[in-house]
């Protein structure tokens, strides 16, 4: 019996000994492959994009301290189309560029807009390019206040404040801004506005006096802030990707990184998004904020 089975035994022992050898080859082979595109993906360059008005810097500021800290990213692009924002959040993240480029490139690349606020962010990267038509500058700070005495005043509402001291209701919408509290306002402007002209003098490189000409708000396009160095060079997103790669020294081809975008509904982002950013956004500007925001009509994109 066992010499009839003999040569299926024997079959079966080659059958699975080609079947383990053929195997580990195939295992040797992905392995390989899969290490192939690992060594590519060294070659990486980071993008953060910054979109619509800064009310926040956590975000922005956590992804340049994760691309910072990644040793595959080689450089790191900010892609800003901003009309600006808040004065704490635009420092904070200016503050973090600059600590990253002294680690890493940093280049702006700006989109459509990039004032105010937005611009302060981009001062700080080592390079910044920008379309000929990129509306960019409005260096300068605003302050915006509602009122509505003469409304109260016809439908017969009166509003009274009990204070503990003569300012504490400063730019109340109820009545006007007296002469000594518009002083006081305009002192608080004047040393923010000196902040944002520190800023980019640190930042471009710029003597402050040169800063100091064009930081009464104005915009500039593209082309003519390279003319005045707000700008280094004129060009769009792909060219901001092949400076980044000269810059880091890059050869080949890279790959390019996205921060994880937070899941939303497709309805939400469609329907209500933009209209509740807006009405927020509204609401913000009547509580007397400070703010590096330029005040013209824009339109962004994500």
């Amino acid at each position: 019996m066992f010499q009839k089975d003999h040569p299926i035994t024997l079959v079966l022992l080659i059958l699975g000994i080609a079947i383990l050898f053929f195997g580990t080859a195939m295992a040797i082979v992905l392995s390989l492959s899969y290490l192939k595109p690992s060594l590519s993906f060294g070659n990486k360059i980071g993008v953060i994009p910054i979109n619509g008005i800064i009310k926040d810097a956590d975000t922005i500021t956590e992804q340049l301290i994760t691309f910072r800290n990644d040793k595959q990213i080689k450089a790191i692009i900010l892609r800003i189309n901003s009309p600006g924002g808040g004065v704490g959040p635009s420092q904070e993240i200016y503050s973090e560029t600059r600590r990253t480029t002294q680690v890493k490139k940093v280049i702006a690349s700006l989109g459509s807009l990039t004032a105010s606020g937005a611009y302060y962010i981009a001062s700080a990267a080592d390079t910044i390019i920008a379309n000929p038509g990129t509306l960019t500058g409005s260096i300068g700070v605003l302050m915006e206040f509602i009122r509505i005495e003469e409304l109260l005043n016809k439908i017969g509402v009166e509003m009274q404040v009990i204070k503990s001291g003569e300012f504490k209701d400063i730019g109340s919408p109820n009545r006007k801004m007296t002469k000594r509290e518009r002083e006081m306002v305009m002192n608080l402007l004047e040393d923010i506005r000196n902040q944002f002209v520190t800023a980019v003098s640190q930042g471009r490189n710029m003597p402050r006096e040169k800063v100091l000409e064009i930081a009464d708000g104005r915009i500039f396009s593209g082309r003519q802030a390279k003319e005045i160095g707000l700008v280094d060079r004129l060009g769009n997103f792909r060219d901001a990707v092949d400076l980044a790669k000269k810059m880091a020294n890059i050869k080949g081809e890279v790959k390019l990184v996205y921060p994880e975008k937070k899941r939303r509904s497709f309805l939400w982002d469609l329907l209500f998004r933009d209209l509740v950013d807006s009405i927020i956004n509204r609401i913000d500007h009547t509580r007397g904020l400070v703010e590096y925001r330029w005040n013209g009509g824009f339109t962004v994109s994500d």
